[in-house]
């Protein structure tokens, strides 16, 4: 996809971040103006793609150690050391199945490398299950090892690692 291209995340990108997310919440966590501010300040990696100046998706992520609340990313925290925590990833639905995630994901696995950082984890829901993720994921590498109930045992995800 020779059009699309990926930026760090800046204020002015907020807005889109924010319209994205809410497209496909039930797949991910609901995000006002306020919870992304503080997440984009804990990230240690965020960007948006960007297909002819419009936001197409965003991959948000943590590295270990940051002084992030959130059950999922205490997990991992529990069993690794030296990993990046994708928060959440979503490609808006006109742009699913064009190669958006799939690039937004190369180029994290750069940073990755370029940190020496050989640990990247995730969450997908498989109650209710995102099967469309759970694939993607597994052509990318990623690999089950645990699972975990969350949001008051309303979902149950599958905690994944991809070891570069």
């Amino acid at each position: 996809m020779s059009d699309l291209v990926i930026h760090r995340v800046s204020e002015s990108a907020y807005q889109d971040i924010l319209a994205l997310n809410q497209s496909e919440v039930q797949y991910t966590s609901p995000m006002d103006l306020e919870r992304l501010k503080l997440l984009d300040s804990l990230s240690s990696y965020h960007r948006i793609a960007m297909i002819n100046s419009q936001a197409a998706g965003f991959i948000l992520v943590m590295k270990d150690h940051a002084a992030y609340e959130n059950d999922n990313f205490n997990w991992f925290s529990l069993r690794y050391d030296n990993f990046l925590y994708i928060d959440r990833i979503v490609v808006g639905k006109e742009y699913q199945g064009c190669g958006v995630g799939l690039l937004l994901y190369k180029d994290l696995f750069s940073f990755a490398r370029q940190e020496k950082i050989k640990i990247i984890t995730c969450e997908i829901n498989i109650n209710p299950p995102n099967e469309r993720s759970l694939v993607f994921h597994h052509k990318l590498g990623f690999r089950e090892v645990g699972s975990q109930f969350v949001d008051h045992k309303k979902k149950q995800v599958s905690m994944q690692v991809k070891l570069l």
